[in-house]
């Protein structure tokens, strides 16, 4: 059920029956979902000798009749235009046209009357309408993340669209794993609410039949959750490897570019880091930075013992030898440079953001109680000129986040003092902030202070003391899990869409959070993973998130309410 699985097997059936020299022409979307599961090598062994866009590929005139198109598309309305517009003047020899969901039956008329001189060979669907990042996560990559906080009489039919492509991208994760699960959602969340019953009314009503696999085994849950009922989790700094490169310098599809943060040689501007494919990187994801980097300096270690065996090259058979270890010495060299260089790069950003002593106070902010501690502690770090607006504006945005009913003549200080030293800020973003996503518009107890189990728990933790006091933060999500595991998520809180309920504890869990997703969250889904616990939880979410993403959706949807006529 692992989705990386479940992608590549789409696209190994796609390239491996189509004998021959082949082009592979993706969109904007379809080319994120292939390059996550599938290297440029394994293309090239599967024959495919050219890649192309399906927007630009028309610019070309030239006839390349000795090659195969492969075509895998999204359905939407603009790919069959393209599509059209190709099929009336063919380059190609043959047409194999894919699509990652399900087309519309007058789509299929269109595709069938312009394929006039019939060099369409098949029309398939195959249903990797998603990017799977890892093995139990996936992103819908939208791009106007930002329409999830508006109501929907702001802009109803890009709120439309939005809601049409998180409803096909999580058709598309169940079709692919060929399951049709019961559906839960967050009551206190609209956008959840609809999206829930979207996808309900096209898995048991519009395509009932595609979705009826006839399975006897319990059906899997299906829990859709608002980004806005954990606003902490996004906006904090991050100490674990991969969450970590995320937040300081950005990871796009598996990719880190870092052509902004330095003069790199070219080989080393954009990086690739996927679990799939380097195994430093598999080991090492979720330890902490001050681990990373002793395992980092182990690595290079071993990579001066190969380095300089290979320099006593003195017999023909020494030779020979170097020369059939040379690709994996070559593959060593750069793994052990792109990690150095990472490592490097993130160590430079937290000496000069002074990200230690900032993020001391956001975990205290996130996990702990203690105002007026909390209060002196950010007041001082608002005055120290080596942090950077943008520190000061999320140190101020999680301080009121924790004590918006607590202390209004204190935040209103805060407010005053981040207007005063951050001036590029807008006023009113943190305002907007708690309007979104405050105490009163939440569901789950985000600060373990409403539950008497959590609030258990939270003293337990605080007697016991805390292993690393920059990575004690837990997610919401976490605890959403552990209820789900002993059977205690709370109907009331989230109600099921229908009158499909759970039969038993269900083995599969797929938790959609609109809104975006963190690498903080995926961590904590792959060590409950591990735990074993008889559940298997699946992660997605409409984008993957830093904290610089999750602050320019708000300042987008702020900007947005306020230019609209019907302000929130």
């Amino acid at each position: 059920m692992v989705l990386v699985t479940a992608a590549r097997d789409y696209i190994n059936r796609m390239l491996q029956d189509i004998s021959g020299m082949k082009v592979l022409i993706l969109d904007s979307q379809t080319v994120s979902a292939v390059s996550v599961v599938y290297s440029q090598s394994e293309l090239l062994q599967k024959e495919v000798f050219l890649v192309e866009l399906v927007d630009s590929i028309y610019k070309s005139k030239e006839s390349m009749s000795h090659l195969k198109a492969v075509y895998f598309l999204r359905p939407s309305s603009e790919n069959i235009q393209h599509l059209r517009r190709q099929l009336a003047n063919p380059r190609f020899g043959e047409y194999h046209l894919f699509f990652s969901n399900m087309l519309k039956d007058t789509q299929i008329h269109i595709l069938a009357d312009s394929d006039e001189q019939e060099v369409v060979q098949q029309v398939q669907e195959f249903y990797a309408d998603f990017v799977a990042v890892e093995p139990y996560h996936f992103t819908l990559n939208i791009p106007s993340n930002h329409l999830y906080m508006l109501p929907a009489v702001v802009d109803p039919s890009s709120l439309q669209h939005f809601c049409d492509r998180v409803v096909d991208g999580i058709a598309a994760v169940f079709l692919a794993l060929k399951r049709r699960p019961v559906i839960r959602y967050q009551r206190t969340s609209d956008i959840a609410k609809r999206m829930a019953q979207e996808t309900a009314k096209l898995m048991y009503q519009q395509e009932s039949g595609l979705f009826d696999f006839r399975r006897t085994e319990i059906s899997p849950l299906l829990l859709i959750l608002d980004r806005r009922d954990d606003p902490v989790t996004p906006l904090l700094n991050q100490w674990t490897y991969q969450a970590m490169v995320h937040e300081l310098i950005g990871i796009q599809d598996n990719k880190v570019d870092l052509r902004s943060t330095g003069d790199f040689p070219k080989d080393q501007q954009e990086v690739v880091l996927s679990s799939e494919q380097d195994a430093f990187f598999k080991a090492n994801m979720y330890e902490n930075f001050g681990d990373i980097g002793m395992n980092i300096k182990r690595m290079v270690d071993e990579f001066q013992q190969v380095a300089k065996s290979n320099q006593s090259i003195q017999t023909i058979e020494d030779m020979a030898r170097f020369v059939e270890n040379y690709p994996e010495y070559k593959k060593m060299h750069g793994n052990v440079s792109k990690h150095v260089t990472l490592v490097t790069e993130m160590s430079k950003m937290v000496e000069e953001r002074k990200l230690m002593l900032v993020s001391e106070t956001e975990q205290e902010l996130a996990c702990n109680g203690g105002q007026g501690a909390a209060f002196e502690a950010v007041t001082n770090l608002l005055n120290n000129e080596n942090v950077s607006d943008i520190d000061r504006l999320r140190l101020v945005m999680l301080y009121a986040l924790r004590y918006e009913k607590d202390s209004p003549v204190q935040l209103m200080q805060l407010f005053n003092k981040l207007a005063s030293r951050s001036a590029k800020y807008k006023p009113g973003l943190v305002q907007f902030l708690l309007k979104q996503a405050g105490v009163d518009k939440r569901t789950g107890d985000l600060y373990g202070n409403r539950d008497f189990m959590n609030i258990a728990r939270n003293m337990a933790r605080g007697l016991k003391g805390v292993e690393n006091v920059y990575t004690q933060h837990q997610p919401l999500l976490f605890q959403t899990m552990e209820s789900i595991i002993k059977g205690r998520l709370r109907d009331v809180d989230y109600p099921f869409v229908g009158n499909h309920f759970q039969q038993g504890r269900p083995q599969d869990v797929i938790i959609f959070i609109v809104g975006g997703t963190t690498y903080e969250e995926s961590r904590s889904v792959a060590l409950e993973n591990a735990n074993n616990s008889g559940i298997r939880f699946i992660l997605g979410g409409s984008v993957i998130l830093n904290s610089k993403r999750f602050l320019k959706d708000l300042e987008d949807a702020q900007r947005t309410a306020k230019s609209s006529t019907n302000i929130i």
